[in-house]
């Protein structure tokens, strides 16, 4: 061949590898097409919005379309079972919670997934802690003095959350536990309904998550103890953290991102690599931290290693409140 060709083919292998689509010059680097992210529960919810943000945190440091589909149902297990046991190719994500991973192995008599053997665990979304609050009337201002008090009076005090089975009911749970406390137990489909209880004098006690109760503690409508996460939440630095009076208490809210089993290490290391990178926008940032929660920066391993763990917590925990899927 005439050495005065070479330049024209070299031309010529140019232009037809920029006529090639995109997965195929970056040899099916992730992601290369729009990925699926599924959310656990219903549009519009705290879960959601903070889902979202995190979804058009990650199209902009990728360059590909995150879409939230809603699969609601069943405390979240309807979703989870969707992410499960969909096609392991990177393209469908979803929400991995402490209710769907950690909780309901021993909140239901059976599950559709394997919360160890079914997901691949790629990075920590955000984590929530939960409010202790106390009706007005109620005459104690720190956890020592409600703790005296519950003591000096078994039985007389109740508390209130929105669901059985929660992190906030478990966290009672807990609490009574730690402190060796009776507090009889009133369960509410929701807590707008036992908080206005609380504030009507009806309960004495709420355990709930973050974003619920605040705006009543910060318009001293009902008064707030402190926060189950292991330190003080950056939304309400004045409340202490449980841990504080009891070493080593944590129950908070957390949530992360999942993908059926199987996906390639690689691949997963790329995913939370740029789950990293969107957790730390600004805009995400302020966003979570609307609602009292914060990201959570943790890896693959590290995630799946704590899901287990909690499961090995809640399990005991659930067993104790007595509570059961409906």
């Amino acid at each position: 061949m005439p050495t005065t060709s070479l330049p024209l083919l070299r031309r010529r292998n140019l232009l037809a590898a920029s006529l090639l689509p995109a997965p195929a010059l970056a040899q099916g680097a992730w992601p290369s097409q729009t990925v699926r992210y599924i959310n656990l529960y219903a549009a519009g919810g705290a879960t959601d919005i903070a889902s979202r943000v995190w979804c058009q945190a990650m199209s902009l440091v990728t360059g590909q379309q995150f879409v939230v589909e809603n699969r609601a149902g069943a405390g979240g297990t309807v979703g989870t079972d969707a992410i499960a046991k969909a096609r392991p190719d990177g393209y469908t994500l979803g929400l991995g919670s402490v209710a769907t991973l950690a909780i309901a192995p021993s909140l239901f008599g059976s599950l559709p997934y394997d919360p160890a053997k079914d997901f691949t665990f790629i990075s920590g979304l955000w984590r929530q802690p939960n409010l202790l609050l106390v009706n007005n009337d109620l005459p104690v201002r720190t956890v020592p003095e409600l703790i005296a008090l519950l003591k000096a009076n078994p039985g007389k005090y109740n508390y209130a959350t929105g669901g059985a089975g929660t992190t906030p009911h478990l966290c009672a749970e807990m609490f009574k536990t730690r402190t060796g406390t009776d507090m009889p137990f009133v369960q509410y489909r929701g807590g707008a309904q036992a908080l206005l209880d609380l504030m009507a004098g009806r309960v004495h006690v709420i355990f709930d998550n973050f974003s619920g109760p605040i705006g009543a503690v910060r318009e001293g409508k009902a008064r707030g103890l402190a926060v189950s996460s292991p330190q003080r939440s950056p939304a309400a630095p004045d409340l202490p953290a449980l841990a504080e009076f009891l070493p080593g208490f944590d129950i908070t809210s957390w949530n992360g991102v999942v993908a059926p089993a199987g996906l390639p290490p690689a691949m997963v290391e790329r995913m939370a690599s740029f789950a990293h990178r969107a957790l730390a926008s600004p805009e995400l940032i302020r966003t979570y931290a609307e609602s009292g929660a914060t990201p959570w920066v943790i890896g693959p391993e590290d995630y799946a290693s704590y899901a287990r763990a909690q499961e090995a917590v809640m399990r005991p925990l659930v067993k104790a409140s007595g509570a059961r899927a409906e």
